[in-house]
């Protein structure tokens, strides 16, 4: 492998173009060259899942250049994982999201979860059909400062309350700040059932959980 200095720009356009085999790649050449992972993450992978948020937002991206956009940022967050652990980088927050009791939908979830992690959320994805117990305990396990919970059916809905009272009576309620989302799923909602924060899109749950990490 050249240890001369990668072209860094390449590694945004790769991550926005949703090129994982690029974005690897280059990310190798980036530690072979001894840059500081950190620097990559918020210089240029951030930007770059950012800018993917903000197309979606404007209509120039849809679902699909999403998903291979964030699987493309997942690929280069694992090669540098190991050196973010080792310098003791701290993650700018830990998220714990499911959807919940009831509903196997998994895409809205996923996707919110990719764009989380590519914004430097360190996530524990516990997949579909997630009882309310089970989310206060990796809460408690994984030490996250936000839980984000999605239901795309109506009648699953009601689950989202029975997770938020779960949390209300644990002792994580203090540590940990609520937010959800799904197609059904209202700021009206949000507001009646108690959780801390909603979000319409992916791109908006990345904006939240930033807001609620620093509140």
């Amino acid at each position: 492998m050249s240890q001369s200095t990668p072209d860094l720009e390449k590694l945004y356009e790769a991550i926005l173009a949703g090129d994982a085999a690029t974005a690897a790649d280059l990310t190798q050449q980036a530690i072979d060259a001894e840059i500081d992972a950190q620097t990559l993450i918020t210089e240029r992978m951030i930007p770059a899942m950012d800018e993917v948020g903000r197309r979606f937002e404007v209509g120039e991206f849809f679902v699909p250049e999403l998903l291979i956009s964030g699987r493309a940022m997942k690929g280069a967050l694992d090669l540098l994982r190991p050196l973010l652990a080792a310098q003791g980088v701290e993650p700018v927050g830990r998220v714990v999201i499911g959807t919940v009791k009831g509903d196997l939908h998994d895409i809205g979830k996923g996707l919110v979860a990719s764009m989380l992690e590519g914004a430097g959320f360190d996530v524990v994805d516990l997949g579909v059909d997630v009882s309310a117990d089970r989310f206060v305990s990796e809460v408690r396990d994984s030490k996250a400062n936000v839980l984000a919970l999605s239901a795309l059916l109506t009648t699953t809905m009601p689950a989202m309350k029975g997770v938020i009272e779960a949390m209300q009576g644990s002792d994580v309620s203090e540590q940990c700040k609520v937010m959800i989302g799904g197609a059904p799923i209202t700021q009206q909602y949000a507001d009646v059932i108690g959780a801390d924060g909603y979000s319409e899109s992916a791109a908006g749950a990345v904006s939240l959980a930033r807001a609620l990490v620093l509140n």
